[in-house]
């Protein structure tokens, strides 16, 4: 089943307005897939009623992208989603995210080896495909499959990803760029 056509009832949804500013990462409470609308727990200050917006939803197995509306029947707001995508190009947006998360196995032959200490990391953006996060020079290379944990909303998250590039900065780290393997929303 693709994240398209999944409940997506307690997933982490990111929220931005038309200019790609993060307002708010709260959890969906409730998700009618037949007319495309969730409910979120916090409604983020400065949308109103028919504003238009962006979702990005940390499901499972993916995440997806929507474009949306704020909709406002009989005393209830809620997202209309339109125009959804599981995958986007490499070209798409990212949306920015500034929590830390920690790596805590490293994945050699599809086995979890855990880590003594937990690397301490800092996500900068994510994606429908993946996310990008700051940590120390040379933690890790090109293909390594790791887990990580970060926490937004109040929810824990587990995801299994794959670096597939890296960059050095002039500040004693590197920044990855990651591709989703696996994102688990039930720790």
């Amino acid at each position: 089943m693709s994240a398209l056509e999944s409940d997506f009832t307690d997933c982490t949804v990111f929220i931005y307005n038309n200019n790609g500013v993060h307002l708010i990462s709260t959890t969906i409470t409730n998700h009618e897939r037949a007319s495309k609308q969730i409910q979120v727990s916090v409604m983020p200050e400065g949308l109103k009623v028919n504003d238009d917006c962006m979702l990005l939803i940390l499901s499972t197995p993916t995440p997806c992208e929507y474009h949306g509306k704020v909709k406002k029947v009989g005393g209830n707001q809620y997202f209309a989603m339109f125009q959804g995508q599981e995958k986007e190009s490499r070209t798409s947006k990212r949306y920015p995210v500034n929590t830390h998360a920690q790596i805590d196995a490293l994945i050699v032959d599809d086995r979890p080896y855990s880590l003594q200490t937990p690397l301490e990391v800092v996500l900068i953006n994510i994606s429908t495909t993946g996310v990008r996060f700051r940590a120390p020079f040379y933690s890790l290379e090109k293909g390594d499959h790791f887990h990580m944990h970060f926490t937004i909303s109040n929810n824990k998250k587990q995801l299994t990803a794959q670096v597939v590039n890296f960059t050095d900065n002039k500040t004693e780290s590197s920044d990855y760029g990651c591709r989703f393997q696996e994102i688990d929303n039930t720790i």
